[in-house]
């Protein structure tokens, strides 16, 4: 069995949301250990320890040596929770592994060749990674550390699935046991930029604007039409005072 890391952990007695918290105030990170028909049991590790090994992507997809004690136990990181807001680790559940017992694991999956392939290299497409790690099933003695995919005979609009990922022996996808082949990498074309409008849709726009301007005038001679009233009454006017100098 290939152990990649190494904690150091205690046991507790005490369960629940406050014994956890003050467990975290003291720097400690609370854990469970469960599995390998054995009774759960509660643990305590380093918080400052184990912030520093959850940046390698390996510590999720690798055997772990829990140490408590003198006692070993192997192990794999069946879930981790970060707080919300800050960079702390909340808890961690630990899965113990037996030798002669197949685990289920994640396994991230690496791409090679893309720089060199036709679809990129030749034909002007781009990448599409769109499946980082996949679960795997085997025997502890069998884990791989990641698993990989030649990305470099692919041409544009082609696509690799799970099903393509060459696996060593005992190795299993999860997902194709389930049925579930998905494409874990594809290239395609890049996106078309916005075409500069054409002389004909600028002149579609500009008759479409039209009956605005007619609809806009249309109030203006409206507005004439009071003024023309005012001209006949001041005609009116004009007459009557005529009238009435002729009769003096």
């Amino acid at each position: 069995m290939k152990i990649s890391f190494e904690l150091s952990a205690e046991f507790r007695d005490d369960g629940g949301k406050g014994a956890s918290r003050r467990l975290r105030h003291t720097g400690k990170v609370p854990a469970i250990l469960y599995g390998g028909h054995r009774d759960p049991r509660q643990l305590a590790l380093n918080h400052e320890k184990l912030i520093l090994q959850i940046d390698n992507e390996k510590f999720f997809s690798s055997i772990i040596n829990l140490k408590v004690g003198d006692v070993m136990q192997a192990a794999i990181v069946k879930d981790l929770q970060m707080h919300p807001a800050k960079h702390q680790i909340v808890h961690v559940d630990f899965q113990r592994v037996q030798e002669d017992e197949k685990i289920r694991i994640h396994l991230p999956v690496h791409l090679k060749g893309a720089s060199i392939s036709p679809g990129i290299k030749s034909e002007g497409g781009v990448m599409s990674h769109r499946l980082a790690d996949t679960e795997v099933t085997c025997l502890p003695k069998d884990l791989p550390d990641f698993l990989e995919l030649d990305l470099s005979q692919m041409h544009l609009n082609e696509s690799k699935r799970l099903s393509d990922i060459p696996l060593p022996a005992g190795v299993q996808i999860t997902a194709l046991i389930a049925g579930k082949d998905s494409v874990v990498v594809s290239i395609h074309s890049p996106r078309a930029e916005e075409p500069e409008p054409t002389a004909e849709a600028a002149a579609t726009d500009a008759a479409a604007a039209t009956p605005a301007a007619g609809a806009a005038a249309a109030p203006a001679a409206g507005a004439a039409a009071p003024a023309a009233d005012d001209k006949k009454d001041d005609k009116k006017a004009d007459k009557k005072a005529e009238k009435k100098g002729d009769k003096k």
